[in-house]
């Protein structure tokens, strides 16, 4: 067997898990931005809406900007056809904190902030027969406009928005070159359920599906091996044989609760760190897990074909790493080959569909490799990620004035689109576009209990119906989509997952267990160290 090699693969993967998992959520972008310290009065309590701005250049579709309503004034238009397509003038003066000198006749008036109040701005511009008003913000990023702490009853008639630096300077250019300017302003509304979010959901059940039934099937197979040498070998020597075989690493109450402790000093370490050479240390590391991860699930797959049985069966010794099979070299060119094409391309519009491969590999074997030996674990581990994806996700607000997760997995700061530890797929069906993306602490961390329900039942002897996988498969599956329902119902604000997998996992676990009475089995013992005597008889047979 390839013991060095396992025994790397154990310690790498047993490493990298607080950071693999440290970011748990599912996102799909936010539209809507609610605020609760912002005031909110009559005429100034709308919600902080994304809108889009197509422009036109002498009647030539020029770039799509993207503003940010104001807390005040009418609501825009959700669907482009319904959206009026007005002119662009300039104020004069820029910041239209009085009179313009310009006669306006509907036009979209385009201002600069700053010496006055939005909603004075908003005022005069509406005063002078502007349509909308466009206000430039000082900095590249977006600011929320809102009223004045004095002002009780604002009534402006007009829609304000406000565009970023770059977009302002784009359009007050073309102005000043005698172009003319048209813009159109509309806020898409998000569809209630984009395919993506079905065919994440598929994935992140399909790879615990898979990662559970690999890992139920080698430990069958480790007991068969472990029941052959129990009748011709002592105790002793089989002690020894295991502990020299083993390539998995069993996490005990202690670990499950330093997890937590660990993977928030990642966390507020990517938060920290969090730019562009920052990301590309995560995408090298990402890439090295990918590839370890890609490689162990190729050898598994092939070695289960004929062809490719005496390339798994024959070694070679290699520095450093010990025993390797010759389907082991075999396949890493192709592995690593796949991870660096993906690191060097990952920008292009479908770079997506090799960094899920990847990831899905990776997971697969870490579910693989690394194990809940019994309920109490399982229950100690996925209660202290329920209470860390629930700190970092809303009351990390409180010390650092924003979520801290929701940060992290968008990368911002970083000039990338997100870290590279997520499952993602584009929206499809969404008029704002953007990825839909399931954090990979979502995935291993109830898929280690998962795992471990079907281990139970195999090595138990259970039928389907009559064990826990199925439940705790079903159970996994629902807190998912409950998820999904609650990202929805929150406008794609990011969820943390766990929050809602963790109740329904455990607990089905939990109640099961109390309810045949095998709680305390489950609890403490976990999976048998020996197969049941019928499993025992049914291998004699073979």
């Amino acid at each position: 067997m390839e013991l060095a090699t396992k025994r790397s693969r154990a310690v790498v993967d047993a490493v990298l898990f607080s950071l693999i998992c440290s970011v748990s959520l599912v996102f799909a972008g936010d539209i809507v931005h609610q605020d609760d310290i912002a005031p909110k009065r009559p005429g100034c309590d709308n919600n902080f809406v994304l809108v889009k701005v197509p422009t036109w250049f002498d009647d030539i579709e020029q770039e799509e900007f993207v503003g940010v309503g104001a807390r005040f004034g009418p609501t825009l238009e959700s669907k482009e056809k319904d959206a009026n397509k007005s002119r662009v003038a300039l104020a004069d003066p820029p910041d239209c904190c009085s009179t313009p000198k310009n006669k306006l006749t509907g036009e979209v008036i385009l201002v600069h902030r700053g010496n006055c109040s939005f909603t004075a701005k908003a005022h005069v511009a509406e005063a002078a027969g502007a349509s909308a008003i466009l206000i430039v913000n000082n900095q590249t990023e977006l600011f929320k406009m809102v009223c004045e702490a004095d002002e009780t009853d604002v009534h402006i008639g007009i829609p304000a928005v406000m565009l970023p630096q770059d977009a302002g300077a784009s359009l007050e250019a073309s102005l000043q070159n005698k172009l003319t300017v048209y813009v159109q302003l509309y806020s898409p509304k998000r569809p209630l359920v984009d395919v993506a979010e079905v065919f994440l959901w598929l994935m992140a059940v399909g790879t615990i599906l898979c990662a559970s039934y690999w890992s139920a099937w080698t430990a069958r197979e480790a007991a068969i091996e472990q029941d052959k040498i129990l009748k011709d070998a002592s105790d002793e020597y089989l002690n020894t044989e295991s502990s020299r075989s083993s390539g998995v690493v069993d996490i005990n109450t202690t670990s499950a609760v330093l997890f937590v402790v660990i993977a928030s000093c990642f966390l507020v370490m990517l938060y920290k760190l969090m730019s562009y050479w920052f990301i590309e240390v995560l995408v090298v590391l990402f890439a090295i897990g990918g590839v370890e991860g890609m490689q162990t699930c190729l050898v598994a797959l092939l070695s289960c074909f004929r062809w490719f049985e005496h390339a798994a069966e024959t070694f070679v010794k290699v520095p450093f790493l010990g025993a390797v099979s010759y389907l082991t070299i075999g396949v890493s060119p192709f592995c690593v080959t796949f991870a660096v094409v993906w690191a060097v391309y990952r920008r292009i519009s479908f770079a997506w569909i090799g960094q899920d491969i990847l990831g899905i590999a990776l997971i697969v074997t870490v579910i693989q490799i690394i194990r809940v030996p019994n309920l109490k674990v399982g229950t100690v581990l996925l209660s202290c990620a329920f209470l860390y994806d629930i700190f970092w996700v809303f009351v990390s607000k409180w010390w650092f004035h924003e979520s801290v997760m929701i940060m992290v997995a968008r990368g911002d700061k970083s000039g990338e689109d997100g870290i590279p530890m997520l499952l993602k797929i584009p929206r499809m069906f969404d008029p704002w576009g953007g990825y839909s993306i399931i954090g990979f602490g979502d995935i291993i961390l109830p898929g280690l209990l998962v795992a471990f329900s079907l281990r139970y039942d195999w090595l138990s002897n259970k039928s389907l119906r009559a064990g826990y996988f199925l439940w705790a498969m079903i159970a996994y599956g629902l807190g998912l989509l409950i998820t999904y329902v609650a990202l929805n119902l929150m406008d794609g604000h990011g969820q943390p997952a766990l929050l809602y997998i963790v109740p329904f996992t455990v607990g089905t676990l939990l109640t099961l267990g109390k309810k045949r009475g095998d709680l305390r089995h489950l609890w403490s013992k976990g999976e048998p160290d020996r197969l049941c005597p019928h499993v025992q008889l049914q291998h004699s047979e073979q």
